[in-house]
């Protein structure tokens, strides 16, 4: 490793740490806003404690699975023609280990800084308006944006640093792909249980409270809201910061594995230091303009958020067109960024068309709720089947544009594009949760009406920076598997793979139903755990009729352990499928067929994630248009019918919709990890063994 190349990595790595520097400076400016209000503390105490029990409940029974997983890399390095350093062995599980405990700590510390947010949020909204409460919200979602980043690419430059000196640049990066496998662990049961848990209180609460009891949304009375408003924190605050993680290291070790593989750009060391300098300016573009936004007063919330966004692309851009002209010495390159992060900002687009109240696709499904039910679930499902046509195009065309400028490369890229600002994005899709946590502490703290319509206008906007947010997950998920499946077609030498082989067949046949399997066992964990906490909340109504009246309080307790323990229990078996599906496949069909798996997996996938966002929001949104007092407004027959709509959406989009993205790329960094044992000469396949 020259003297030239350990600088810049040294460089990259620095700019990680200052990024983790200001995450701590941050993280401690939010916990030092004092709550002068002890009902606002005492819920904001409830929340926290509910949410860090689940997290550390959570990540003792995903400490097993790390260990047998790290063993079983370890094992797979004395297969018979390996020298250990070949993307398998110890090396590979020590990265492992790695990544795991660098994307559970993201998430912790963004979770952790998200709960205190939520309380501050709504005393910010009492004693300073709108600037103060968006700042301190902001504020919330940015810690956990920049420790994505900042930890991701800290822990990944470091290792690579390490195993590139000990080994070769070829070995270093072919090991840290279990790096991001270790990711992806994170994610997939941070998404999964959280997902469940958040749903099965939503859901419960919903239908208790809003259908039966005709109590509003978060209203103290409601034994299920406390649990309702964990779930926002270990959902979409611990899940969705995994799930990026997971996504932005994905996409930079299929980059990297593929720029070993081409001569279109430059050299094997020039290709592998400009896809991490992009992920560095990435991360320092996220940085500024964090810092920007908070340096000032903003009254706007959607303005200010859209703001900063562009800030970060802007920079991005700037500093990608000035390294592909003079480090690159080849513009291509910088085309090939442009791609993957117009397809984000065009993906995001597409989900708020049909997932806003302010258009006509979200309207129609409230006009439809007029005549019942019925009606409403099935303008739901037409809208979420038809956004798949245009946002499979928007995706369609970036491949396009990024392999006619630079082959498979040009892929790779369009997918580290994409997720080079994704600091910001999840500090804005993280503002969501905390602003309507803070709109669900001011309902139950019972706060003066105007305090009530800043944390609503801060929630609104929230509503459609979460529906953005699932877009960009889906959008950066296809091309990060794109990328991580000619990653693998590299790995197994792999020139083409014969749709007409047998295995090939096959392998498309299973890799097409595993998505529907894995989204049936979520919704289905879901449904039985929403059952019990219907259930309960029932219990205590018929029990203690105090409760509706005011004079009791709930249970909030026995509510938050009903979907602890669900969701822990329900969490495992999808878990178990996601990580051995393609090592089966591979030993089984060899490696053109498990390329069938991915294919047919990767398809199913992204048609199933999108349309399920997208259905599931518009459900959201139409119910919250009809409670803005259109046909009929909170109560009424057509308002029943919305909230059928949104409980039938709630784990279509928040617990089996974002667990696709997570499978297909977990599928494909495990295909990519265990390539070189199926490309190995002495590798035989189950099937080769049948045939022959």
């Amino acid at each position: 490793m020259g003297t030239q190349t350990m600088f810049i990595l040294g460089i990259i790595f620095v700019c990680s740490v200052v990024t983790l520097l200001y995450v701590w400076v941050l993280f401690r400016k939010v916990k030092a806003i004092e709550v002068k209000n002890k009902r606002i503390e005492e819920i904001g105490g409830y929340i926290e404690e509910g949410a860090l029990a689940f997290l550390k409940r959570e990540y003792k029974v995903i400490i097993p699975f790390y260990i047998v997983v790290s063993i079983f890399l370890a094992c797979l390095g004395f297969y018979p023609g390996l020298d250990g350093a070949q993307g398998v062995g110890w090396q590979s599980a020590i990265c492992f280990l790695c990544g795991g405990f660098f994307s559970g700590l993201a998430g912790f510390i963004g979770m952790k800084a998200a709960i205190k947010a939520n309380s501050r949020t709504t005393y910010s909204a009492v004693i300073g308006g709108m600037p103060k409460a968006l700042r301190t919200a902001f504020s919330g979602g940015a810690v956990l944006g920049l420790g994505v980043v900042g930890f991701g690419l800290a822990g990944l430059t470091a290792l690579i640093f390490i195993f590139w000196d000990a080994f070769s640049l070829t070995e270093a990066v072919q090991v840290v792909a279990g790096y991001s496998l270790g990711c992806s662990m994170v994610a997939l049961f941070a998404r999964v249980g959280g997902g469940i848990y958040t749903k099965a209180a939503d859901v419960g609460a919903d239908l208790v409270g809003k259908v039966e009891a005709g109590i509003p949304e978060d209203d103290p009375r409601n034994p299920a809201t406390i649990a309702d408003n964990v779930g926002d924190n270990v959902g979409d605050i611990a899940g969705m910061g995994s799930d990026l993680t997971e996504s932005y290291i994905g996409a930079i070790v299929s980059a990297l594995a593929i720029g070993l593989e081409t001569a279109l750009v430059s050299d094997q060391i020039t290709n592998t230091l400009f896809v991490l300098m992009i992920c560095a300016l990435g991360t320092v573009a996220s940085l500024i303009s964090v810092i920007l936004i908070r340096s000032k007063e903003w009254h706007r919330p959607q303005r200010t958020l859209n703001f900063a966004t562009y800030i970060a692309v802007g920079i991005v851009l700037v500093g990608t067109l000035l390294l592909s002209i003079f480090y690159l010495e080849n513009y291509k390159a910088f085309f090939a960024v442009l791609s993957g992060i117009v397809v984000g900002i065009l993906v995001g687009h597409i989900a708020e068309r049909y997932t806003s109240s302010e258009h006509k696709v979200v309207q129609y499904i409230a006009q439809q709720s007029q005549t019942g039910h019925a009606t409403n679930i099935i303008a739901g499902l037409s809208t979420g089947m038809q956004s798949t046509a245009l946002t499979t195009v928007v995706l369609a065309l970036g491949v396009i544009v990024s392999y006619v400028v630079l082959g498979d490369f040009g892929i790779g890229l369009a997918a580290v594009g994409m997720l080079s600002t994704v600091g910001i994005t999840v500090s804005v899709d993280g503002y969501g949760p905390i602003s309507d946590n803070a709109g669900g502490i001011a309902e139950m703290s019972k706060q003066a009406p105007e305090v009530r319509r800043i944390t609503d206008k801060l929630d609104s906007v929230g509503n459609t920076t979460a529906a953005i947010g699932k877009g960009f997950c889906i959008g950066s998920a296809t091309l990060t598997s794109l990328a991580l499946f000619v990653a693998y077609a590299h790995a197994t030498d792999l020139a083409a793979i014969n749709i007409i082989h047998t295995q090939t067949m096959v392998g498309l046949l299973i890799g097409a139903m595993l998505p529907f399997l894995f989204a049936s066992l979520t919704i289905k964990s879901v449904g039985k755990a929403a059952n019990l906490m219907v259930e309960e909340v029932r219990i205590q109504f018929k029990t203690d009729p105090g409760i509706l009246k005011g004079t009791s309080i709930p249970n909030y307790t026995r509510c938050v352990d009903i979907s602890t323990k669900a969701a822990l229990k329900e969490m495992v078996l999808p878990g178990i499928i996601a990580m051995t599906s393609p090592v089966i496949a591979g030993f089984l069909f060899g490696a053109e067929g498990l390329g069938g798996v991915l294919m047919g997996g990767l398809v199913s996938a992204i048609m199933l994630a999108v349309f399920m966002a997208n259905a599931g929001g518009a459900w959201d949104n139409a119910k919250k248009y009809i409670e803005e007092g259109n046909y009929g407004g909170k109560g009424s027959e057509v308002h029943k019918a919305s909230v059928t709509g949104d409980t039938v959406g709630d784990p279509l989009k928040d617990t089996a919709g974002p667990a696709m993205d997570i499978l297909i790329k977990m599928m494909s960094i495990i295909s990519l990890i265990i390539a070189p044992i199926l490309a190995n000469p002495n590798f035989t396949s189950l099937w080769d063994i049948l045939v022959k």
